[in-house]
């Protein structure tokens, strides 16, 4: 080996050392930057020139170092686990998120609860069969009534509105993954050409992978890594990103809630092809679609659709069992009760249904032959609240399904996001910038740096003796 040579052994360290100077300098520069990943120059040694000759050798040192890598420190696996657990937990997310809307819309228990009304309800017709004779018991008894049947109707309203709600969400959401689908097939073009031309894409890599990450929780994405090292993304199953190429989702079905109570679907599907389901598996969007999902057989269909069909039988239910027994009674005019509740034409029950007449003297709660001021069918009425096949038992029966299965799901959604955060910590441990550790490199580099130059001083200064004293002694 050369004096020259250990010139250029210097100088590539002196290359070298900077370069990772100036890895670690962006390391730290980006210790609070969300989503980078930290970064490590990859040193290797340059082994000695083998020149085939007839004096060459082979016993000298090699030819310095250099920068082979500039290697982004993640972990695969982990990034698996987020997206996997993200997906997971913001399906569970949704669901517990709409329960507990629906649960807070219904208001049990509370003085202006349903509950409590149907009882000032089954009061109302108590006080008509303790005091017949007074008109005024009959006037509270109407406005009561017609009480009950606005709140059953608000009930009924407030699901429709957070139906619509959740299908104008769900629509954003979509929108917003398509989004995210074309910024990661233009990372993968981008990182494919930095990367042919021999740079370095780590940065917009971090890019692309917090979008994988942000579409996972939206509609359930996995990944597959090509060759070249563009990453395909898959949403149930098919290709959302084949390489620098993106497809769009679209929601169709059910466009309002009428539509989703007589059974139609809000499904998300290919735009390019309408007839094929995306079929999301996770995320939040799928979420939503099982809350915006029609009525099902034994109940298990959508909560708001499931919610309205309950409605609509507690309203069946009141009007049929009020109906039945004042239909039987005269009123204090003689003349048969006929129906007590009635139903709008074309109406859902639980919005249709009103007090079938406005004249306190058509209440009828005399039993035929017990005079015109007995009261024994309103007392019969009145009992129909303590009646275990009655509405209030029904309703009862509703409320605490809807605590039990919210408590459920905002159980399931909590263990979800606990795991999602642990393997997010975790993710975070391998990938995020640790300063003291930065200046620990950043020394050593400096060190090397120093003394590479120092190598490079020494030669200089032989060099120096081999050229301009060699051969000067004597003169």
């Amino acid at each position: 080996m050369s004096t020259f040579s250990g010139l250029g052994t210097a100088l590539s360290s002196l290359i070298a050392q900077r370069q990772a100077l100036e890895v670690t300098g962006q390391n730290i520069a980006n210790a609070n930057t969300v989503g980078y990943t930290r970064q490590r120059a990859a040193l290797s040694s340059l082994p000695a020139a083998q020149l085939p000759s007839m004096f060459s050798t082979t016993n000298g040192p090699g030819y310095g170092t250099a920068v082979t890598d500039i290697a982004r420190l993640n972990d695969v696996f982990l990034d698996a686990q987020v997206r996997t657990t993200t997906a997971s937990s913001s399906y569970l997310g949704a669901r517990a998120a709409a329960s507990k809307l629906l649960e807070t819309n219904i208001g049990e228990p509370a003085a202006t609860g349903l509950a409590t009304q149907l009882t000032d309800l089954w009061a109302a017709f108590q006080d008509v069969a303790n005091t017949p004779n007074k008109e005024s018991s009959r006037a509270v008894l109407l406005e009561t009534a017609a009480a009950v049947g606005d709140r059953i109707a608000t009930l009924y309203t407030a699901a429709g509105t957070q139906w619509t709600q959740a299908r104008t969400q769900t629509a954003s959401l979509v929108e917003k993954a398509n989004t995210a689908a074309a910024n990661i097939a233009d990372l993968n073009k981008r990182i494919l050409a930095v990367e042919n031309s021999g740079s370095s894409a780590n940065e917009l890599k971090d890019q692309r992978d917090l979008l994988v990450t942000e579409l996972s929780g939206l509609v359930g994405a996995t990944t597959r890594t090509q060759e070249n090292g563009q990453i395909d993304v898959l949403v149930g199953g098919n290709m959302m990103v084949d390489g620098s190429k993106a497809r769009s989702l679209a929601v169709t079905g059910a466009a309002g809630f009428s539509d989703a109570t007589g059974g139609a679907d809000v499904q998300v599907v290919w735009a390019a092809d309408t007839s094929r389901s995306a079929g999301l598996e996770g995320g939040q969007v799928a979420g939503l679609l099982s809350v915006l999902a029609p009525p099902a057989a034994g109940g298990t269909g959508g909560m708001l659709t499931e919610a309205a069909a309950s409605y609509d039988k507690l309203a069946t239910q009141l009007a049929t069992q009020v109906n039945a027994l004042h239909g039987q009674a005269l009123t204090t005019a003689g003349a048969p009760g006929g129906d007590f509740f009635a139903f709008e034409a074309g109406r859902p029950a639980a919005l249709g249904l009103t007090v079938a007449f406005d004249d306190p003297a058509l209440v009828a709660v005399a039993a035929p032959g017990a005079g015109a001021l007995d009261g024994s069918f309103a007392d019969k009425i009145g009992q129909l609240g303590a009646a275990v096949d009655g509405p209030d038992a029904a309703w009862s029966a509703f409320v605490v399904q809807l605590g039990v299965s919210t408590g459920s799901a905002v159980s399931r959604a909590t263990a979800a996001e606990a795991t999602r955060a642990s393997a997010a910590a975790q993710q975070v441990a391998q990938t995020s910038v640790d300063t003291d550790e930065e200046t620990v490199n950043m020394l050593a580099y400096q060190r090397a740096y120093e003394g590479a130059a120092r190598v490079m001083s020494a030669i200089d200064e032989m060099l120096d003796t081999l050229i301009n004293r060699t051969g000067i002694v004597g003169r």
